[in-house]
């Protein structure tokens, strides 16, 4: 985790401020001085106590508008960006896997001439061209949930490393299955590169010993589609009879993988894990189709992701490693490397806790 405790904030602004001035009177030799606009950008000077620019605008493109997690996400960027002065624009598209949706979307917004782009990627390649375009003209992108590759933004604002974010899955159903027994994936599109990079992951750590007994057997796509990902629960459970578990790190794949077995055989039997919006699962926990799930808040996933654009804009970061900005009352953040800004660990919701969250 990358969060800068308030209390050393002026230390450590001091820090960068100097670094700074040390970098700029000795010249920075992290890259050449030719090269793409995001290199060049990222190697350009950038100070912590840069101004803030107000007037901007920020547009930010989920994978999908209308969603509930997206709906909430999308909520705390705009709180953030409006209290930083500027004007916050959503756009997207209303389907779980039309990258070609969201190359429309960052082409119009850069026509549109705003000045930072927010996006949560379906896509990791199909959407460098557009992006690239966009910083060509001097616009800041910041990715948020799901990335691209790092030559096509400035920076990303992950919930948390994919290897926590998929070892905690992973734990949470080896717990409820006794360590023992065939499971599956219910994963969103086949393109996203947060479900991708989580699902390499868990198959990384099922090598571990204590997974010796678990097996992966499939690994199934919804496309972020709540009638779709309906069936392919179905599918899954009726191809694979042995089957104990099912890792589903989307919410709305784990909200329509739960209404199914709430209403079949399975429930109780076939255990459910992933990543699901509290008040989503809470119906799921409280009939006992589901014990545990876990999630970050997407509130403040988007307020980071929108205070992450106005600092890109106010040229208080780059993208570079190492790099601080301050993110309101959530404190300071510092880039780690690839321009990743992490939010945080996520929280595991079940009985004893949910009530406590309205999200």
């Amino acid at each position: 985790m990358h969060r800068i405790p308030s209390r050393r904030a002026s230390v450590l602004v001091a820090a960068v401020s100097s670094l700074g001035l040390l970098t700029a009177a000795c010249g920075d030799g992290d890259g050449p001085a030719d090269g793409d606009t995001a290199t060049n950008a990222k190697n350009a000077e950038a100070s912590p106590n840069a101004p803030i620019r107000t007037g901007l605008t920020v547009g930010f493109l989920p994978k999908q508008v209308n969603t509930p997690y997206f709906s909430v996400a999308d909520k705390g960027g705009e709180r953030a960006v409006e209290a930083l002065g500027s004007t916050f624009r959503e756009v997207g598209t209303d389907q779980g896997a039309d990258a070609s949706g969201q190359v429309s979307h960052i082409n119009d917004l850069t026509a549109q001439e705003v000045d930072a782009i927010a996006v949560s990627a379906l896509d990791p390649d199909a959407l460098c061209d557009s992006l690239k375009q966009a910083m060509d003209k001097g616009v800041k992108v910041v990715t948020y949930d799901s990335d691209t590759k790092p030559e096509c933004r400035y920076a990303f604002v992950a919930p948390a490393s994919a290897e926590d974010i998929a070892v905690r899955q992973l734990e949470l159903l080896g717990e409820q299955i006794g360590y023992r027994g065939d499971v599956a994936i219910l994963s969103a599109a086949r393109t996203a590169t947060n479900q991708n990079a989580w699902i390499s992951s868990i198959r990384k750590e099922l090598d571990d010993p204590r997974y010796k007994d678990m097996r992966l057997v499939d690994v199934a796509y919804g496309d972020d589609e709540a009638e779709k990902s309906y069936r392919k629960t179905e599918e899954l459970l009726r191809e694979h009879g042995n089957l104990k578990g099912i890792i589903s790190p989307t919410t709305n794949g784990i909200k329509a993988a739960a209404k199914y077995l709430s209403q079949s055989s399975h429930k109780g039997e076939v255990k459910l894990t992933g990543l699901g919006a509290p008040n989503d699962m809470r119906p799921y926990i409280e009939d006992g189709t589901v014990e545990a799930f876990l999630l970050w808040d997407p509130a403040k996933l988007g307020e980071l992701a929108g205070h992450a654009a106005v600092a890109l804009a106010s040229g208080q970061i780059t993208g570079r490693e190492g790099q601080m900005f301050l993110a309101g009352d959530m404190g300071w953040f510092k880039l780690g490397g690839n321009g990743v800004i992490t939010l945080g660990d996520p929280t595991v919701f079940d009985a004893g806790n949910i009530d406590d969250y309205d999200f």
